[in-house]
């Protein structure tokens, strides 16, 4: 679908990382036009952390981080009244899906404990590839979220029910169009042939970009987005050759949910893809930490974005989760990007503005965002895996130092594909 160029003031919300997701054609901003569907961002409890992290950053900087935090806070707040009947807040004021829980490894005791306090098993879900079962709870009629939460650890103390969380894409729409550039001229340099299979978990590929397969996990799935589409492109142009997509999306609402990037990545490790770039933000959910270390454990390496909701934001999933390889994004003057979020960890930068990606209709534009810094740095370890030498041996010896001398947390462990998503 075309896109309508950003006025000035939507493109401040842009490079903050909002318009970016499918819910955004729910966002309605009295004299801009509607956002194309692509919106995604984090809402999360950030109560302290705003002073704590700003302290820590110079005047300009800190007035930035909390702008970031007010614009992502009110655009959700925004997504949520027009998607009330579909997603609400859970405990921690995160976006969930409406009026279920999510439990992993309940002993039978312990769901009918949760029936007898009203909750009732809407599903039993095996995430195939990870040999992971999930059970859909309902909660009780007239119950919110946040309420049933805490109901559920008092009745099945010991079970972690978690909320269907949703995450939201780490990039944001293009800063400018190229109509007649191609894919051929986004390529690094003499750009390998990378053969080790490649995963993405995001929106469905459009025109311009050749995959292997595509598959939906979401409503109207598998629908092309200009984000999946982005993403796709660039790990095309840096190389990969065998890449497998997971729409967790649609046109559904609630896309983006748990539920679907596990059994995505299930998928995808059954599919044989041996990294797997997501460039989703979320909160911390124990479906998706299951999933993404049961396919830790059969060889898949995961490369997440830290998202663009700014460095006073709470730190971003799957980035944090143990053994992800997190991902922050740079200019083309290795400078950090003033809206990266933050990670528990960090390893690596690349390249996330001045980046040429495809859009849903096949088109070249300049993107920004660390969503696109991921599939970059996805590439690398495809690239070192063909090569049958320890990966992060190799992505060690690339990487070019950036910041204070050695690993830091502004640029992780230094920048990786430099020359990659380049306009020539």
């Amino acid at each position: 679908m075309m896109r309508t160029p950003l006025p000035p003031i939507c493109a401040v919300l842009a490079i903050a990382g909002l318009l970016a997701g499918p819910l955004a054609a729910q966002l309605n901003v009295p004299g801009l036009p509607a956002p194309a569907p692509d919106v995604r961002g984090v809402l999360g409890d950030v109560t302290g952390q705003v002073d704590r992290t700003l302290g820590t950053l110079d005047r300009t900087a800190a007035r930035e981080a909390s702008r970031l935090l007010r614009l992502r806070d009110q655009t959700l707040a925004r997504l949520l009244a027009r998607n009330s009947d579909t997603i609400e807040r859970d405990a921690g004021g995160n976006l969930a899906r409406r009026g279920e829980l999510l439990v992993t490894g309940a002993p039978p005791e312990a769901l009918l404990a949760l029936e007898r306090a009203g909750f009732t098993v809407a599903g039993r879900e095996m995430v195939e590839g990870l040999d992971l079962e999930v059970t859909r709870i309902a909660v009780p009629r007239g119950m919110a979220l946040a309420r049933a939460e805490t109901l559920a650890a008092q009745v099945a103390p010991g079970v972690e029910a978690s909320p269907d969380n949703l995450h939201f894409a780490a990039g944001s729409e293009p800063v400018s169009s190229a109509p007649a550039l191609g894919l051929a001229v986004l390529a690094a340099p003499q750009a390998q042939t990378i053969r080790t299979t490649v995963g993405m978990i995001d929106g469905a590929s459009g025109k311009g970009v050749v995959v292997a397969g595509q598959k939906g996990f979401a409503k109207g799935a598998p629908l092309a987005s200009d984000h999946g589409s982005a993403v796709a492109s660039l790990l095309r142009s840096a190389g990969a050759r065998q890449i497998w997509v997971a729409d967790v999306y649609g046109d559904d609402p609630a896309g983006g949910n748990a539920l679907a990037i596990a059994k995505a990545l299930g998928w995808l490790a059954l599919s044989g893809c041996k990294v797997v770039t997501i460039s989703l933000v979320g909160p911390k959910n124990a479906v998706v930490e299951r999933a993404v270390a049961a396919a830790q454990g059969r060889g898949v390496v995961v490369v997440a974005a830290v998202g663009n909701d700014g460095p006073a934001a709470p730190p971003a999933y799957p980035a944090s989760y143990d053994g992800v390889l997190a991902i922050t994004g740079v200019d083309r003057k290795g400078r950090a990007l003033i809206e990266a979020g933050r990670a528990a960890h960090l390893d690596y930068a690349a390249p996330g503005a001045g980046v040429y990606a495809l859009d849903a209709a096949g088109h070249a534009k300049a993107m920004r965002g660390t969503s696109f810094a991921a599939p970059l740095a996805a590439t690398r370890v495809a690239a070192a895996m063909d090569s049958r030498t320890s990966w992060r041996t190799a992505l060690d010896a690339e990487a070019r130092d950036l910041g204070k001398k050695g690993p830091d947390a502004r640029f992780g462990r230094g920048l990786l594909c430099e020359a990659c998503g380049k306009k020539m």
